[in-house]
């Protein structure tokens, strides 16, 4: 039968409970000093993808033009682009996914006639109001 060898059991070593609340206090202190660092990118991440959905919807709504021979207008709006409303020529879908929110979970707005082009089509930013800067900057087609 095997026995237990009780010194080598006391010979074992281990982290006490001082040294790993040391451990923990000094990553809790880098988190601290990178952390804000960190996410202060996070909004201008989303307003990269914001930019970069606007300019995919731009694509989709000239090539929704030179199949119709018109922009959707507003009634219709973005939503021309994934069904057919009865346009006459629509040879779409001309968005693969579907129509996407703006990378704050709102949907983008659109307008037709537009008082900056033919058309505007514009996100207003986290806070969801007009203006705004750094994450609430609006982002807009004619931009």
């Amino acid at each position: 039968m095997n026995k237990i060898n009780l010194k080598h059991c006391k010979d074992k070593k281990g982290f006490t409970l001082i040294e790993l609340l040391v451990v923990m206090a000094i990553l809790a202190m880098l988190a601290a000093l990178v952390g804000p660092r960190l996410f202060k990118n996070v909004g201008k991440g989303k307003q990269s993808a914001a930019k970069a959905q606007i300019e995919l919807f731009n694509q989709a709504l000239d090539s929704y033009r030179l199949d119709t021979g018109r922009y959707p207008s507003s009634s219709e709006g973005l939503n021309a682009l994934s069904t057919n409303s009865g346009a006459q020529g629509w040879d779409g879908p001309y968005l693969r996914k579907g129509l996407p929110n703006d990378p704050w979970g709102k949907p983008y707005i659109y307008q037709n006639p537009g008082t900056h082009g033919e058309y505007d089509l514009f996100s207003y930013g986290a806070d969801g109001a007009q203006g705004g800067e750094g994450e609430n900057k609006d982002v807009a087609s004619w931009e």
